[in-house]
């Protein structure tokens, strides 16, 4: 964290290339990563995206959110839309590897991070979803959508009319 008294800059964690190279500095909360001079980290690659991805801190973690770049971005060998980055783990911006070092409880973490899965699965559904509103579909519309086995209606009483017991 940032040295409030003598000023000195903060650095949230650390991008290391695995191949060698010089550590890339993570100087910011909010961090887009790119080919694009106006990038917070610019990687003149010319199979990086103009915009790649974008890094956030959150809650101490670092996050990695891929930003339908060309030839994509992997945490741990697989490749990602959203993604909660663990210390020491290596990311993959395009076919660049990078180790993010970093110290969650520096960062301001407190208690274990946030299960994604949980996460990505609520922000993959779709708004009725997460709202618990899914329309009922008909017996007929499932027959044609082609459900295997679509359960038939239970015959309901017509108003008046008795049960069969």
């Amino acid at each position: 964290m940032a040295d409030v008294k003598t000023g000195m800059e903060a650095i949230y964690g650390t991008l290391v290339p695995t191949g060698g190279g010089d550590p890339i500095p993570l100087r910011k909360q909010d961090l887009m990563v790119g080919r694009a001079e106006s990038c917070d980290i610019v990687l003149r690659f010319p199979n990086v995206s103009t915009r790649h991805c974008q890094l956030q801190l959150k809650e101490g973690y670092w996050l990695i959110t891929d930003l339908d770049s060309r030839n994509g971005t992997k945490v741990g060998g697989e490749r990602i839309s959203r993604k909660r980055i663990d210390p020491g783990q290596r990311v993959s911006i395009a076919k660049h590897d990078y180790t993010l070092e970093y110290s969650p409880v520096d960062n301001g973490a407190v208690g274990p991070p946030v299960i994604e899965d949980e996460v990505d699965q609520f922000m993959n559904a779709s708004l009725l979803q997460r709202a618990n509103l899914q329309r009922k579909v008909s017996f007929e519309e499932a027959k044609r959508s082609g459900v295997k086995k679509p359960t038939p209606p239970t015959p309901q009483p017509k108003p008046g009319q008795k049960r069969w017991s």
